[in-house]
């Protein structure tokens, strides 16, 4: 599902950069607007998608990483156990064995004896409530080195399979490959740049021999109550609004109503090709609302023409 969401906002950014490339070539600032804005949405949409992908993997990270940490402290208990519960010499359940012996002997030093061994025993006792107290972190330090040589756990047997090679690192081609792409795509970029650059700049063209420019626009209105003034006012408004969008200045430009939506407009002097093309582009953006321009003819009037 997310490889499908890719592809259709990648095929959406494609046409809708596409399309901004033309409406600026055509000089139609509105649609190429447009189509910049849509062109954002669809960025940070796949950026979105990026994102939420990335966070669902660390997610799965910090889960797995929550397991292993779990397994590894109950490997680290299993060794400290294991140290705490070691071979050793087995304790002798008689710890005075002379006290078995008949009674019939007498023994001249028993009562020195058995108070030196209380003393004794009362300090072995605190010796080694001393040592356990002190030894115990130095157990559990030891079992948690020993804990990574421990046997991994037979029921997850995957655990070996999602570990990492070691070495394992960024291979020489998979570098030169992305330096390559990123190359291309940098002087993609820059050769989209340069050439959008050289289509809509202005530049200083020889002035046409025609008397004039006619232009002849097509209005169509979207409604029911759309009548023929409101179509005339239309018009109106575009072409007023396009008298600046040519390098010279339309001043002496009327617009006529030829009937049926047809309108013509005689532009003096006349104009070059770029500037035909600046104003044709004016003139069929999208500015008016429920009102659309069509340019039916664009042409040059001789001298000797009526």
């Amino acid at each position: 599902m997310r490889k499908i969401a890719y592809l259709f906002g990648s095929l959406a950014a494609a046409g809708a950069a596409s399309y901004l490339v033309v409406y600026l070539y055509r000089w139609q600032w509105q649609r190429a607007m447009l189509c910049g804005v849509l062109l954002l949405v669809v960025e940070v949409m796949l950026l979105g998608l990026v994102m939420l992908g990335r966070l669902t993997r660390i997610e799965d990270r910090l889960r797995d990483s929550d397991r292993r940490q779990r397994e590894l402290a109950a490997r680290q208990e299993d060794a400290l156990a294991r140290l705490r519960t070691g071979p050793g010499p087995e304790p002798s359940d008689t710890r005075f064995s002379w006290l078995d012996e008949p009674a019939e002997r007498t023994y001249v030093f028993v009562p020195v004896l058995m108070v030196t061994g209380v003393l004794l025993s009362g300090i072995a006792w605190v010796v080694q409530r001393i040592a356990s107290a002190t030894a115990r972190p130095a157990e559990r330090r030891l079992a948690g080195r020993l804990a990574v040589l421990t046997a991994p756990d037979p029921r997850s047997p995957d655990d070996l399979e999602d570990l990492p090679t070691l070495g394992a690192g960024r291979s020489r081609a998979r570098t030169v490959r992305v330096a390559a792409v990123g190359v291309v795509g940098v002087a993609l970029l820059g050769g989209l740049v340069a050439g959008l650059a050289d289509l809509t700049q202005t530049r200083d063209e020889d002035v046409d021999d025609s008397a004039a420019t006619s232009v002849v626009v097509q209005v169509d209105m979207r409604g029911t109550d759309m009548s023929a003034q409101r179509r005339s006012l239309a018009a109106e408004q575009v072409w007023e609004r396009c008298r600046d969008s040519t390098s010279v200045p339309l001043r002496h430009a009327t617009l006529g109503d030829l009937g049926d939506g047809l309108y013509a407009g005689v532009v003096r002097p006349a104009l070059t090709a770029h500037d035909r093309m600046r104003l044709r582009g004016c003139l069929e953006d999208a500015t008016l609302e429920r009102a659309h321009l069509t340019v039916v003819g664009i042409g040059d009037a001789d001298r000797d023409d009526d």
